[in-house]
């Protein structure tokens, strides 16, 4: 089958001809039919991570934003069958640990990180292999296309477990979120349908305009001598209640945590780049004096799907208008080339692997 293989870091990937995977007698094949392109393969792309042990080795098929058909079930399956629509997790579980067990698989002790690790090759590529399917690969219901359950990825799932579940958002809440990717559009839309009101930073117009029409209802052009957390505090009537570092500079992350009223609540979904590697400064005696709480969120609990999901059918959530580009495998490469840039919109999606 076709797939693009991470050679070198930095570099072009390689779309060569590879082994289809293995099934195993606890996983499925899926026919892939999507599979967003998101900055976290950048990060990868990049090689960077090994400040954190957790460099994606050379040699690895990229792409964690999948959805498509079961083609193959293993022998202990038993949710599942040939020609099931499914979406994928990145974070997958083993379902058995006591993280699985209470709800928390996003964060399994034994888990896998779908197209990070050599022993979970990545969905840029005709075929992927989805291991224990039982807990972790998501039915999709009709009228949720794979274009947008590859939208889903793993930001916007990131974004819905951070706030509805880490941050405990609430409607009539005052939100800050810094960084208009894809995955700070994402936080954007649903922050708006969870009833809040929410203020949108970022360097560039066009996200700007875009995070508008997907519910801010201010934002803040942070190019230039801009005091963001000031600006910010005005938006918000003295201070976000919640607060979101979308992109992982150390820059955003400070402006983040300093527009938060008391009491408030920063969460932390952008990944760091080689000029943090991981660590970021923070205001420690401000956090501690006015009662501010610092989560982080990554991906979401196969069992929480369901929540996400019928938002999207009544109408509520509609991620597949962050889709801006569909692209063939052939052209991920320029795509992340293009991200070193910050030269993308919204999310891209492969749908010709």
């Amino acid at each position: 089958m076709r797939a693009a293989v991470l050679e070198a870091y930095g570099e072009p990937l390689a779309i060569r001809s590879v082994d289809p995977p293995e099934l195993a007698a606890h996983g499925v094949i899926v026919d892939v039919e999507a599979c967003g392109i998101c900055r976290s393969d950048w990060h990868a792309w990049q090689g960077h991570g090994e400040w954190a042990d957790d460099r994606v080795p050379l040699g690895q098929i990229l792409g964690h934003e999948p959805a498509g058909r079961v083609a193959r079930v293993g022998d202990r399956v038993e949710r599942l069958a040939v020609g099931d629509r499914v979406a994928i997790p990145f974070n997958l579980g083993e379902g058995s640990c006591p993280q699985c067990r209470n709800g928390h698989g996003n964060v399994c002790e034994d888990g896998y990180a779908l197209g990070f690790e050599g022993s979970v090759p990545g969905a840029f590529a005709e075929r992927v292999h989805v291991p224990h399917a039982d807990f972790n690969a998501v039915s999709l219901p009709e009228g949720v296309s794979a274009v947008e359950a590859a939208a889903l990825g793993c930001r916007y799932v990131t974004a819905f477990h951070a706030l509805a579940h880490r941050a405990d958002l609430e409607a009539g809440d005052r939100v800050a979120v810094h960084g208009c990717g894809g995955l700070g559009l994402a936080a954007v839309q649903i922050a708006a349908a969870l009833g809040t009101n929410v203020a949108a930073v970022d360097v560039r117009d066009e996200p700007l305009s875009m995070a508008t029409d997907l519910g801010a209802d201010a934002t803040v052009n942070a190019s230039g001598e801009v005091d963001v957390p000031a600006e910010i505090a005005t938006l918000t009537d003295g201070g976000a209640h919640v607060s979101v570092d979308a992109l992982g500079r150390a820059e955003t992350c400070r402006n983040s945590l300093d527009c938060l009223r008391t009491r408030g609540t920063h969460v932390q979904i952008g990944l760091t780049t080689d000029a943090e590697r991981g660590e970021v400064s923070l205001p420690i005696d401000e956090m501690t004096r006015w009662d501010v709480t610092f989560v982080g969120s990554r991906g979401m609990p196969p069992s929480r799907y369901d929540e996400l999901l019928r938002m999207i059918q009544s109408g509520r959530l509609e991620p597949g208008k962050l889709v801006t580009r569909r692209v063939g495998l052939e052209d991920v490469s320029d795509r992340l080339a293009a991200m070193s840039e910050y030269d993308t919109r919204g999310v891209e999606v492969v749908t010709e692997p």
